[in-house]
């Protein structure tokens, strides 16, 4: 149950005065990116927080005014000048001036009755508003402002600006976002005494109503004391809530789960190259996890092509030699199976039955794969999403190892553990993740990491080209497919846009066949899954030898003898979604290259991201580049996939605060683990107030 105190905060936006439905969808696209089913709450707008103020104090005198600054003018109203009857083209202008210097201002279709009413010939004014010169005198377009000289008191002359969407006035948005405040109460402190002294913070309510009500400019600035404050609350909250997931792992009773080493040698015999130090190193601080008595909760990270599912796989097969079951679960159908397929041949050889179950099994075939699961008879399973589902149970289940896991929520990494009595959970990212990052994602979880490429692994050779140079590209790429060599060609989109002047994947597809004739395939995520497996088994055995795709093929797929990868309009891509897409050729012995396409000119973000493309293939560093470029939202991911994006902490300016409320939650729980008394019921607050109630769940559980 959440706080009674809170609820007015988990209330829809709507119960807000002005805030109609429509107005909510628009919040809800700007408050959950782009998803309009979510509803938006008054805690949304709390937390939604600007970006920079307008400092309206800035009176020069119009003679003084600099262009493109907001400033502030007391006027006398001299001339109305309408357009002429019926040309609707030509803007409705007034002539004001003051002891400085004359300006107009300009107005596209206004009310001309209201204007004569508002500025009256004659009478002083203020106003507020852009300053633009046209013609070499000083124009106000649509002044934000025009007040008689008694209401000037009540103008906000350090006025909040917030990130907004189409169909959001920035006017109703800011008093929208006021209003929240208004219903923000006193709560309980869940902050350490010492460390408010020490930080000289104020409460969470002062600290939310300072960034919404700013009194200077530096208010809103990242390092002020109350950003960092309400940045160390939501770091707070999540170090907090995976330190009790955590807890809850270590007390649940584990296993110990020592293999004999009959199956995991074979396979390892059978691998056809020689293990690197660093996967020798994993599979041996994994082993020493399954030893031990208590369940482990461990995090193999490397980076595109170091060997993950090998480790992996001699992890399971270590559970399965210890007499139970193992299942690794992919995000999307089209790396399940991948993972199937590589690791099929070893499990049959081996003589331990192997079984998929995605979306795509249904009736008799996906009931015999459920019976050898609750009998044991299938000793490892590979599958998606459906992995969660109740139908699912395992006779014994040992080892869940879950890959990509930023796709999947902490309930769902967990729900997959509770699917046996001491399940054991490895979860692997391609994403190399900087140090902060895994702080923030996984909390103080034990880390194996893959630094080394297996032997025979071909650098990427990586050239930049700008667009105007296509027609040059697509011969370059028909003249390599006609040698039976293999190319991918990433698009950005799906399909056509209204809104973004960028070529869709389909498009593209229609144009490459054109030119190019047949050998052409296409593959994106609005396709069946059935479809998409069929394009990639087309591409894999040689049938089509260019795949147009999106990023679908980001993460996973594994096409040995493709050696070229064209991504187009580059410049819209992350570097780490760079990166990935590029570890998709280059797996092969053959010299492969990566063509990263942009439509100039770059900005300097852009500019950046292609030379630590160009310049490295280091995963490590390149993750560590793209936090310093972007935040920690899009290294690991967008945030719409559940990654770990903050809406208050920014890991380029408040890491230090990560180690901060990562001690602060080990305190918690070495002190206070049931989360009783006033401190508790603080602390319970923190976790609502930040979504991380499903840590209060794990509390009841036990």
């Amino acid at each position: 149950m959440r706080p009674t105190i809170l609820n007015p905060l988990f209330a829809s936006v709507t119960v807000l005065p002005g805030i109609g439905s429509k107005f909510a969808a628009a919040l809800a696209r700007l408050l959950h990116g782009g998803n309009t089913s979510k509803e938006p709450r008054i805690v949304d707008l709390l937390f939604h927080l600007p970006h920079s103020v307008i400092d309206r104090r800035n009176q020069p005198g119009i003679g003084k005014a600099l262009e493109g600054s907001i400033a502030t003018f007391r006027v006398h109203v001299d001339r109305h000048l309408p357009p002429p009857r019926g040309n609707r083209r030509v803007p409705y202008r007034i002539e004001v001036h003051d002891e400085t210097g004359s300006m107009l201002l300009v107005f596209f279709n206004p009310r001309g009755d209201w204007l004569e009413k508002t500025m009256p010939i004659g009478e002083k004014r203020y106003i507020s508003g852009r300053v633009e010169y046209f013609n070499g005198k000083p124009n106000m377009v649509h002044p934000d402002y025009m007040v008689e000289e008694g209401e000037f008191a009540t103008l906000p002359l350090l006025e909040p600006v917030y990130g907004t969407t189409s169909g959001l006035s920035p006017k109703v948005l800011r008093r929208s976002i006021h209003s929240a405040v208004e219903k923000l109460p006193n709560l309980l402190e869940w902050v350490d005494e010492s460390l408010i002294t020490r930080e000289n913070w104020s409460t969470f309510r002062q600290s939310v109503e300072r960034l919404h009500h700013p009194c200077d400019v530096l208010d809103i600035d990242p390092k002020n004391s109350a950003r960092r404050r309400l940045a160390h609350d939501e770091l707070l909250a999540g170090q907090l809530a995976l330190a009790l997931l955590r807890l809850r792992l270590r007390k649940s009773a584990g296993q110990k789960r020592k293999g004999n080493g009959n199956l995991s040698n074979k396979a390892i015999d059978l691998f056809p190259y020689s293990l690197t130090g660093a996967q020798l190193r994993s599979i041996t601080e994994i082993a020493s996890d399954l030893e031990k008595p208590e369940r482990m909760l461990r995090l193999l990270q490397g980076d595109v092509g170091s060997g993950k599912t090998f480790v992996a796989l001699i992890s399971m097969l270590q559970v399965i030699e210890s007499g139970s079951q193992a299942a690794i679960m992919a995000p999307t159908e089209i790396l399940a199976r991948q993972h199937f397929a590589g690791i099929e041949t070893i499990c049959r050889e081996i003589g331990v039955s192997i079984a998929i179950l995605t979306g795509r099994e249904k009736g008799k075939a996906r009931a015999t794969i459920l019976e050898g699961l609750a009998s044991g008879e299938t000793k490892l399973l590979v599958g998606t999403h459906a992995l969660f589902q109740s139908d699912v149970v395992f006779e014994d289940l040992g080892l869940a190892v879950i890959d990509e896991q930023h796709r999947f929520g902490v309930h769902q990494r967990l729900s997959l553990g509770d699917k046996g009595e001491a399940t054991d959970v490895l979860v692997m990212t391609a994403t190399p993740i900087p140090r902060t990052l895994v702080l923030t994602a996984y909390g103080d979880m034990d880390v194996s990491r893959l630094d080394e490429k297996p032997p025979g692994r071909q650098k990427v050779q990586t050239n930049a080209l700008a667009s105007d140079r296509l027609d040059e590209l697509i011969e370059r790429i028909g003249n390599a497919i006609k040698s039976d060599k293999k190319a991918f060609w990433i698009c950005p989109l799906v399909e056509e846009s209204e809104f973004l002047e960028l070529i869709s994947a389909e498009d593209r597809f229609k144009i490459l066949k054109e030119r190019l004739g047949g050998g052409v395939g296409l593959v994106h995520g609005r396709m069946t899954a059935v479809d998409k497996s069929k394009a990639m088994e087309s591409f894999r055995i040689g049938q089509t030898k260019l795949l147009v795709a999106t990023t679908v093929i980001e993460v996973g797929v594994d096409v040995p003898d493709a050696t070229i990868m064209v991504i187009e309009h580059a410049e819209r891509f992350g570097l780490a979604q760079l990166h990935q897409l590029r570890g998709r050729v280059g797996r092969g012995s053959e010299a492969s290259s990566c063509i990263l396409l942009y439509k100039g000119p770059l900005g300097d973000t852009a500019k950046a991201r292609i030379n630590v493309m160009r310049e490295t293939d280091d995963g490590f560093r390149i993750a560590e580049e793209d936090l310093k470029l972007r935040g920690e939202g899009d290294v690991l991911g967008t945030r719409q996939s559940g990654m770990p994006g903050f809406n208050l902490a920014a890991m380029e300016h408040h890491a230090d605060l990560l180690d901060v409320a990562r001690d602060g939650a080990r305190m918690i729980i070495n002190s206070n683990p049931e989360l009783k008394g006033d401190q508790g019921e603080a602390l319970r607050l923190l976790l609502y107030l930040f979504g991380q109630d499903q840590a209060i769940r794990l509390l009841r559980a036990g």
